[in-house]
């Protein structure tokens, strides 16, 4: 509605004035504090938002400290949006004060300035736009202040042990159009307990690489200790050899009865693994052909013989797709001590499957070497058919207010909308636009953030009416 887009357009000042406010407090997770669950910085962010809300009349409430929302309008149904205040820490290498919102060259630099605190202030003035315009909805809306989406989102937990989730809504907390499918992630160990009393050879004092799950290793170290001279230089020999048949980068040093190694991969996001390059696997093959102990050795033959550097899971039969993509599996992080080997796996897979139809295959199979699974850990997939009423309303007003094409995005990440029933990811970041949040110099320009109020305003209309 141009009557909303005017009134955003009108409140401008305001609207950047507000995001500053938020920005400026660092409200990284600290110390629980009474009636602060996630600390006093992201609880001070909080009681700035609902201060701000209150501000522009509406009625706020805050749910014990975990979350907090301004409503507007009434109705036995409620529309959702679902945004958050905490932020992950600013890091080094700042051009701007990471907590000053400044303003350069037409954006807004701080840390949350995109993810995710401009973002709801811009739902809460394109809400307050709809409210200037006395317009009249049929059902209640809630803007919602989430405070612990970077960590676990314990916010929405409390939330719906309180209350009941919105009957239809969004979260501004990803990327435009509209992301209808969510893929189903896994996270688990694959583990072989060593005996440390057999002798070798070879003694593999360590290996160790990686330092999440979900991301791509890039560097991967080993500690290998050889008392015979012969057999030591044969080892080096077969590196050699391992490296000009690969091409893979990995150095050694000598140091006295010790040989360091280090593989150097490429980093990528553990969605899209096959955007890396796995220092890990670069390093697992050259580690199983020479002689080490025979309980490793299954260990890492496991590894390489069924993952290796596949990244869709094929060996281990779980090359699974439908219409929202392709299972992928990324070897995120591995730590072999005397006692111990263990690597974490870290899958996402198509939403029209399910956790057995991965871990049945892939315990079998892991069990056959004599190795266990733990810490499994399971977020189930995000799905909405492509004709349900929340993605055709809002698919309606995207291609309005900005007359491209509302695609459907399938991804491999997961957002806020996996953690409230009956919300998809919408905005904010633009087609074509770089992605900022969690980077250094994070900011928003103050042109989307006006453009994203617009159409908050206009899709929370098209929902609520």
């Amino acid at each position: 509605m141009d009557e909303i887009n005017n009134l955003v357009e009108s409140m401008k000042d305001e609207l950047v004035k507000s995001v500053q406010e938020v920005v400026r407090i660092k409200s990284v997770m600290d110390e629980p504090k009474e009636g602060m669950p996630f600390g006093e910085g992201v609880n001070k962010a909080l009681m700035k938002a609902l201060s701000i809300s209150s501000s522009l009349g509406f009625k706020t409430v805050n749910v014990d400290g975990y979350m907090g929302y301004a409503e507007y309008g009434e109705g036995e149904e409620t529309i959702g949006v679902l945004g958050h205040l905490d932020v992950v820490p600013e890091g080094s290498g700042w051009k701007y004060p990471p907590y000053g919102g400044e303003i350069h060259d037409g954006k807004i630099y701080a840390r949350g300035a995109i993810d995710d605190k401009g973002p709801i202030m811009a739902a809460l003035f394109g809400l307050k736009a709809i409210k200037e315009a006395n317009i009249q909805l049929g059902k209640k809306v809630r803007i919602f202040f989430g405070t612990n989406e970077e960590n676990g989102s314990n916010d929405v937990v409390n939330y719906l042990e309180r209350d009941k989730a919105p009957d239809m809504g969004f979260t501004p907390d990803a990327e435009y159009p509209i992301i209808y499918a969510e893929k189903g992630i896994l996270g688990f160990d694959i583990v072989k307990y060593l005996d440390k009393d057999i002798k070798n050879d070879i003694n593999i004092k360590y290996v160790e690489g990686g330092n999440a799950p979900n991301v791509v290793p890039d560097t991967c170290k080993c500690a290998m200790q050889i008392h015979d001279d012969y057999i030591k230089q044969n080892v080096i020999d077969d590196l050699k050899k391992y490296i000009e048949k690969t091409g893979f980068d990995i150095n050694y040093d000598e140091k006295e009865r010790d040989i360091l190694f280090s593989s150097k991969g490429l980093s990528a996001h553990g969605s899209q693994p096959e955007l890396g390059e796995n220092a890990i696997m670069m390093f697992l093959p050259f580690l199983k052909d020479i002689n080490i102990s025979d309980d490793l050795r299954e260990f890492v033959e496991f590894l390489v013989c069924n993952i290796g550097m596949d990244t869709r899971g094929k060996e281990l039969g779980i090359d699974l797709k439908d219409e929202t993509g392709e299972l992928s599996l990324n070897v995120g992080m591995i730590k072999i001590d005397s006692c111990k080997a263990a690597v974490s796996i870290n899958i996402r897979y198509p939403v029209t499957f399910n956790e057995n139809d991965v871990m049945d295959k892939l315990k079998s199979k892991a069990e056959s070497y004599g190795l266990k699974i733990e810490n499994l850990g399971v977020a189930h997939p995000l799905y909405f058919p492509k004709d349900h009423p929340l993605i055709i309303k809002l698919q309606k007003v995207y291609k309005e207010q900005t007359g491209l094409e509302p695609e459907l995005l399938s991804i491999g990440g997961g957002t806020y909308a996996k953690k409230m029933p009956n919300i998809v990811a919408f905005g904010p970041n633009f087609p074509g636009k770089a992605a900022r949040e969690h980077q250094t110099d994070e900011y928003v320009e103050i042109e989307d953030l006006i453009r994203n109020a617009q159409i908050y305003g206009n899709a929370i209309y098209e929902l609520a009416k």
